[in-house]
């Protein structure tokens, strides 16, 4: 079971990139994000999924097992099988994604499921639960019944729309060997808790110049707050 929906964060991700390149090309340019704010506040703005935890107290569902989605769903659910001596089944079809998130993945040419397998960051909640709850799962609007459980020696698969069964492979993320976050949450993180606040928009465009100029989470306390607040 899964809550929310995948591909967000990585396709924020994707948007950024290309606006870095184009503050490469002209600094004083401004970006307009907001015919992908969904995405792009996934990428830069995650959220804990305390309400879901909430959801199943109410629904008085105790998951068999639970991880929350950082490093894409292939790999989280690879980590839920390994740890539980157990294979499963996972559908295509079933993985819920963001109207958003297909529009962009068809304007970067992306596969959608790729970016929803592999794509992480989403910190959406994946969880195994007893058969017994199905009813009270399969209609809700925050969860969705992505897959089963199957024995160990079936492995992990992913059938896909067309019914083909493939093994699943983990290529989420992994963090930079030096302990570096390079993502550029970690920067624009810095710009926000700013006092007082500055402009998103701004924040945006001080962000940009941090990440083109290869500043790493460990350095931005430094640099970020006095750029910032000149730029606001």
């Amino acid at each position: 079971v899964l809550s929310g929906d995948l591909g967000g964060a990585y396709t924020g991700l994707q948007i950024l990139e290309r606006e870095k390149a184009v503050f490469k090309v002209n600094p004083q340019s401004q970006p307009d994000l907001s015919t992908y704010a969904y995405a792009v506040e996934r990428q830069l703005k995650p959220e804990a999924r305390k309400d879901v935890v909430e959801l199943l107290e109410e629904l008085k569902i105790v998951p068999t097992s639970m991880i929350d989605i950082s490093d894409g769903l292939s790999s989280e659910l690879l980590h839920i099988s390994k740890a539980s001596k157990v294979g499963c089944q996972l559908y295509e079809d079933k993985i819920p994604i963001d109207p958003q998130v297909l529009a962009i993945c068809k304007e970067f040419t992306i596969n959608n499921t790729t970016a929803a397998l592999n794509g992480g960051e989403d910190y959406e909640l994946l969880f195994t639960v007893d058969q017994s709850h199905f009813e009270a799962i399969k209609n809700h609007p925050l969860l969705s019944i992505i897959g089963h459980i199957t024995d160990q020696a079936s492995g992990c698969n992913l059938v896909t729309g067309l019914g083909q069964q493939i093994e699943l492979t983990a290529k989420g993320w992994t963090s930079h060997p030096d302990g570096e976050e390079l993502y550029p949450r970690a920067t624009l993180r810095h710009i926000m808790t700013i006092n007082p606040p500055i402009k998103p928009r701004v924040a945006i465009s001080v962000y940009l110049s941090c990440w083109v100029s290869g500043i790493t989470s460990s350095t931005t306390t430094k640099i970020i707050a006095p750029a910032a607040k000149a730029k606001a």
